[in-house]
């Protein structure tokens, strides 16, 4: 049995032209052409190319701003195809195969060597 992941469908489902298909029904209350646009956004944001990605300040202005036209998204960073056992729930597949010592160590020969990335800390001060 094959599964994938929600962005996976997510972007399957709006390249198809079926995207409406990703809502929940009971949440018909809301307008469909907002959820839509939503979707959209958000497929904006996962776009390979980090340069085709919209700025915080962009995402705000496409999600209070109907007059805008959303450009077309490219493909997500990436696609997560998982094969399952049906018979076995997903956490316990998930924690035996990290839990594999030889599977581990294997992975990580073949891992790339890691690069320190910095991290910027911010202190919040209450007022």
């Amino acid at each position: 049995m094959m599964m994938e992941d929600l962005l996976s469908h997510a972007w399957k489902s709006w390249r198809d032209g079926n995207a409406s298909t990703l809502i929940d029904p009971t949440l018909c209350a809301t307008s469909i052409r907002d959820m839509m646009r939503c979707i959209h956004i958000g497929l904006l944001c996962v776009q390979e190319d980090l340069n085709e990605r919209p700025s915080m300040a962009s995402v705000i202005l496409m999600l209070s701003s109907f007059s805008l036209t959303l450009p077309i998204p490219s493909e997500p960073a990436f696609f997560m195809h998982t094969s399952t056992n049906p018979e076995k729930p997903l956490f316990e597949q998930y924690s035996s195969s990290t839990s594999d010592p030889s599977r581990l160590k294997s992975k990580s020969r073949s891992s790339q060597p890691s690069v320190a990335s910095e991290i910027s800390m911010s202190d919040i001060y209450f007022r």
